[in-house]
Order: C-alpha cells, then sequence, then structure tokens
C-alpha cells in the first residue's frame, strides 16, 4: 500500500524531493493534492516509510540551508 510521506507547496518542490528519493533508490509517486491546486503528495510504499522518512527529513533540512 501506498503512503503519503510529504505534501509539497508546490510541484517543483515535489519534483525535487521525489528525484532525491529515487536516487537514494526508493519508490515514489507523487500525484496532486485533492485538498488544494497547487500542493502535490509524495507517496512511498508503505514497507518502505522508516527508511524514507530519515532521507526525507536530511533533504528537507539541506534544502533550508
Amino acid at each position: 500500500m501506498w503512503t503519503v510521506i510529504y505534501i509539497a507547496p508546490n510541484a517543483k518542490s515535489a519534483e525535487r524531493i521525489q528525484d532525491r528519493l529515487t536516487s537514494e533508490g526508493f519508490l515514489v509517486k507523487m500525484r496532486a493534492s485533492n485538498l488544494a491546486k497547487q500542493q502535490y503528495e509524495i507517496l512511498v510504499p508503505e514497507t518502505e516509510l522508516d527508511e524514507v522518512q530519515e532521507v526525507l527529513k536530511d533533504i528537507l533540512h539541506s534544502s533550508h540551508r
């Protein structure tokens, strides 16, 4: 089952996160959020959730430097 791990504020941010996670070897899907037109959901398989959360934390931290 696919699980939403992050909701990006725009397509550019979502694509950047998707690319980084994919380059780390994770399966990743991206879809437009039903809640807001500009937001995008990043989804990963439930089985990879813990590992992806650690990598995502690093990605988000490095983008705020």
